[in-house]
């Protein structure tokens, strides 16, 4: 392996980079535009562009692009050569500060929930400052957002770097009453990944896979994941060998890839980053899914980043932590030695329990998708109720608050292992709850419910917007009451316990699995938007769009084009795991089974002419002709739904979803059934397509 401080970041444009490349005063420049948004000047544009340029050609690059993220879930980019011709036939290579700053790319191909028109083509891309420029396959890589020709935010990276203003001005405020002075306040994730790897040769014979990124049909192997002997494994050597080579691949672009590990389901592993700013975070997920795929295509692998690649085992979902901190790198949700007493830090953390509480439906939103549906609410996942795990001391801590009584400090006892020359170390005064969507994690939230495949940047514009509204009530609030002479620290314990006492509902340190929680949740008021089509609606109630607007985050116009394209999302991806099925099932299934039970209906007969007993043979005719003509009965059933779903399109992708989710997936889990019952019936040599035994312990 190389030197892994020399490779680090050696493909990136970064501040270290820009110093030694770019003229002090240059330099000084663009750092006032990075740190206080102010405008950069395109003479200014250019000396950066022209350094930028000289960097990726020393090393190696030949391209540059504008690298954005549109509402498709992944990146998108469009290479442009530093060619440019010269009198005589010659060229030279130059990149201007115009094209460092703004690219044009078609905006009517991309998803824009009815914000552009196929012939309103015109769509702008702007240069991010805040993330640095990187060099990957051989191509300048600017990170830039993207707009329509009438200013529309058409990606994910806009609003997130307008919520993050948001909860930055919201948290200066309420800071500044501390008498804490900061410029800035910067919310930070760490998004750990997970994800599946199986052999390409036995992924290009399964059509589910290659159309859906996940299984369809499979019945379970024999062993699953149930003796618990995956997680936290040894690694296999074609498993350790694809991940030093992702780490390296990943260490070169800057991305603080720390943490690998086998995952609880066979074939199952993740990846965990050092947490940092939010903007940079999403960009580097981005970036590290986009890696994985390709250094497993290296190895002979591919890498399924769907949320429930197979039936039976664990799916894969993607945990974001989330914290907040000064420009000066103070973690504002830092307890302290005595939290009870920590009256800033009990400001904050009401502020996040208020905007869990209050809008529960926009995170639940935040993480919808049609693939993790297939995920949330099983024994893997976070249900689809949003709740916060605190622990018992912070609990009893808000409990003291809320009701104003004295708390009795927990002090941190030692762990007794038993044995004598293994050290002794202090016990955690909470633990951890894998089974809550908001867990309280010591210095930060660790949001769960997200999807492996998804961006991170949905889940964490929605909490930074609504942490931005608690904390801007909080501002008023206080502010109000020091210009009325009321005491100040009076009135923070006041605010904190207004706000606790209101919103409890929301804190829940039990076992987020159990049915006992789902009545509970009930009981509280909370929301259990069990799919997809069950939550899209919350994301334009009036209440959650006048949050966005004032927060200009989004305008109404944008909120509901992003709704609309929520929708159109779903809809298509079921249909087309729909049709995937009805085709793998008519082309493949079938055949085979009629194959099979052909050469049992031979053998009886040959067996029948020695006069011997052909009882087994019969039985199996029997059963493999009712399953056959169960399997022909269902392919038609669902071929005719996604026949009928055409007419329902008709009437919009919010109805159709409904119709999806009550008659289609209903279908197609019926179609499955069938099929996953005859392959424990039909001889393997017959088989059309691997197996859960082949795809899960075969690498």
């Amino acid at each position: 392996m190389s030197n892994v401080e020399e490779i680090f970041g050696s493909m990136v444009f970064n501040d270290d980079v820009m110093r030694q490349k770019l003229p002090k005063e240059t330099y000084k420049s663009l750092h006032k535009t990075i740190d206080e948004g102010k405008e950069l000047d395109l003479t200014v544009a250019n000396i950066v562009a022209n350094a930028m340029k000289d960097w990726a050609i020393e090393k190696g690059a030949t391209h540059f692009t504008h690298w954005f993220q549109p509402m498709t879930g992944i990146t998108a980019e469009k290479h442009d050569s530093f060619i440019t011709p010269i009198d005589g036939g010659s060229v030279i290579m130059e990149f201007s500060g115009k094209e460092l700053i703004k690219g044009e790319p078609d905006a009517s191909s991309f998803p824009s929930g009815g914000l552009r028109a196929t012939f309103e083509a015109r769509g702008y891309t702007a240069w991010d400052p805040t993330s640095y420029a990187f060099i990957k396959d051989d191509t300048l890589c600017i990170p830039t957002a993207f707009c329509s020709y009438g200013g529309e935010a058409l990606d994910k990276k806009t609003p997130l770097l307008r919520s993050m203003e948001a909860v930055s001005r919201q948290a200066v405020r309420v800071l500044k009453l501390f008498g804490t002075e900061t410029s800035k306040v910067i919310s930070t994730v760490g998004p750990e990944q997970e994800y599946f790897l199986v052999d390409k040769k036995l992924y290009d014979k399964r059509k589910d896979l290659v159309f859906t990124g996940r299984t369809l049909f499979g019945a379970r192997a024999p062993k699953g994941q149930e003796l618990d002997d995956h997680y936290f494994g040894a690694l296999k050597p074609r498993v350790k060998a694809f991940m030093k080579e992702l780490n390296e691949e990943l260490w070169r672009l800057g991305v603080l890839a720390k943490t690998e590990h086998n995952e609880a389901a066979p074939a199952q592993h993740e990846l965990a980053p050092i947490f940092t700013s939010t903007n940079i975070a999403t960009d580097h997920n981005q970036l590290t899914m986009e890696t994985m795929k390709k250094v497993a295509a290296r190895h002979g692998l591919v890498c399924l980043l769907h949320e429930k690649p197979f039936d039976g085992v664990n799916g894969s979902g993607k945990h974001n932590n989330w914290s907040l901190s000064t420009k000066e790198g103070v973690n504002l949700l830092e307890p302290g030695d005595t939290p009870r007493d920590n009256a800033q830090f009990l400001t904050f953390l009401a502020a996040v329990i208020a905007a869990v509480d209050e809008y529960q439906d926009l995170l639940r939103v935040s993480v919808a998708s049609a693939s993790n549906d297939c995920r949330l609410g099983g024994y893997e996942a976070p249900p689809a109720i949003i709740s916060m795990f605190l622990g018992d001391e912070l609990t009893e801590i808000l409990a003291s608050v809320v009701y104003e009584t004295n708390y009795d400090q927990h002090k941190k006892t030692v762990m007794e292992i038993g044995v004598d020359v293994l050290p002794k170390f202090p016990k955690d005064t909470t633990d951890r709850n894998r089974t809550s969507p908001f867990a309280f994690t010591g210095n930060k939230f660790e949001f769960r419910s997200l999807g492996s495949s998804n961006s991170v940047s949905g889940p964490n514009i929605t909490l930074n917007t609504i942490v931005a509204e608690e904390l801007s009530k909080i501002a008023d609030r206080l502010e109000a009451d020091l210009a009325a002479g009321e005491d100040f620290n009076k009135s923070v314990a006041k605010v904190v316990r207004e706000f606790i006492n209101a919103h409890k509902r929301i804190i829940y340190n039990g076992n987020n699995y159990s049915k006992e929680w789902i009545r509970e949740a009930e009981k509280r008021g909370l929301l259990n938007l069990r799919t997809t089509p069950d939550a899209l609606p919350y994301f334009t109630a009036e209440k959650n769009l006048a949050l966005y607007e004032k927060h200009h985050i989004f305008t109404r116009t944008e909120m509901k084009s992003r709704n609309e394209i929520h929708y159109e999302s779903y809809c298509k991806r079921v249909t087309i795991e729909a049709r995937t099925m009805a085709d793998m099932a008519k082309k493949e299934i079938l055949p085979a089974v009629m194959k099979y039970l052909r050469e049992i209906a031979e053998t009886a007969a040959a067996v029948e002419h020695f006069g011997a007993d052909i009882s087994v043979e019969t039985e199996l005719i029997g059963q493999l002709s009712d399953r056959t003509k169960q399997l022909n009965d269902a392919i038609k059933s669902l071929e005719t739904i996604i026949e009928d779903s055409r007419s329902v399109r008709q009437r919009g992708y919010s109805e159709l979803s409904f119709y999806i989710r009550d008659k289609m997936i209903p279908a197609m889990a019926s179609l499955r059934r069938i099929v996953d019952d005859l392959e424990c019936r039909v001889a393997k040599e017959y088989w059309p397509m691997p197996t859960y035994s082949d795809l899960l312990f075969n690498i």
